[in-house]
């Protein structure tokens, strides 16, 4: 499954939070596929992989927030924008609980002014937004399909809900040209959110220091690595193009294996030939235990399939962070 470059090659792309994890891959995959991309950043972050690629310097790049709509509509308009990858978010669920304000802001207030800055501007013709797997909630019946309800009950999973909601409302109202994706925990080189468990397990193996997981150790997470869901969102952008029965539908991404928080770091220190003990802190709170998707919708109606498997992605990611950390 490669990036269409005949596809892509001239095309007006917005990606809107470029800097992230995931906007900094994808970013990467339009320029060597050609796209001509324009990048919405708020914050100037130089540890990022967009800044540390030299990507940063072959796109054009528009400062502000995602909950100026003005900003938004001008943005299209100018650059004749005809796709948008919409990733800007709050996603740290820490964060969220201590800042629930902010988040809700970022999360659900800038995907209705995105959402609605392109309404009104006629040569966007595709637009993906990234939902989550915490927009389901926590729900007793796993794995969590596309007609799962959408029950988030904390911060974070609530703002994925409702934006994940809003996307099919502009879909189902105006015929907007929208579909959502749901994804599990990304994971790559480039996160540099050192709480979250794979960065923070290589640094601390990397350090000769013990390992720390949050929580018991017991949550299950449907982790997917970064290069994949770059790739999925390409995909489900090319595909709005030419077909409109794929408008206001969600897609679950995901490698469909159960891996607890302890699997996974056994996984990475196994890697890295390390024989350090993880210190379990039990200490999170407001956070689903349980959680997996079902991708057979993306398989049966886009032809998709995972490039890696979680070792495989686990080793392209070591390579980045013992590179960054030298």
């Amino acid at each position: 499954m490669s990036v269409q470059r005949s596809f892509w090659s001239g095309r007006p792309v917005l990606v809107t939070g470029g800097t992230g994890l995931v906007g900094s891959w994808l970013t990467s995959k339009l320029r060597e596929a050609g796209a001509d991309t324009v990048c919405l950043i708020r914050d100037w972050v130089p540890q990022s992989e967009l800044v540390r690629s030299g990507t940063i310097d072959q796109v054009t790049v528009v400062r502000g927030d995602i909950r100026d709509r003005d900003l938004i509509e001008r943005a299209l308009g100018e650059y004749e924008i005809d796709t948008v990858i919409h990733l800007a978010a709050q996603t740290i669920v820490g964060i969220a609980n201590r800042n629930p304000v902010s988040t809700f802001e970022s999360n659900i207030q800038g995907t209705w002014n995105l959402l609605e800055a392109c309404r009104r501007s006629p040569a966007v013709r595709s637009i993906v937004v990234a939902s989550s797997d915490k927009a389901y909630g926590d729900q007793e019946e796993l794995p969590y399909d596309e007609s799962t309800p959408l029950e988030g009950r904390h911060p974070y999973d609530v703002s994925k809900s409702c934006a994940d909601l809003i996307a099919q409302a502009y879909a189902k109202t105006y015929d907007l040209p929208v579909s959502v994706t749901r994804c599990g925990n990304f994971y790559g080189g480039g996160d540099l959110n050192w709480n979250r468990i794979v960065p923070g397990t290589i640094r601390s193996v990397i350090r000769g220091e013990r390992p720390v997981i949050r929580s018991d150790g017991q949550f299950v997470r449907d982790y997917f690595y970064v290069e994949d869901g770059a790739a999925a969102y390409l995909l489900l952008a090319e595909q709005l193009h030419g077909r409109s029965e794929l408008r206001g539908q969600a897609f679950n991404f995901s490698n469909e294996i159960q891996v607890t928080v302890c699997e996974l770091v056994q996984r990475i220190l196994r890697l890295m030939g390390s024989d350090l003990e993880a210190e379990i802190r039990n200490e999170a709170s407001n956070e689903i235990r349980h959680q997996y998707l079902n991708a057979s919708r993306a398989r049966e109606m886009l032809g998709w399939a995972p490039l890696f498997t979680l070792d495989q992605g686990l080793e392209r990611t070591l390579a980045w962070y013992r590179d960054y950390l030298r």
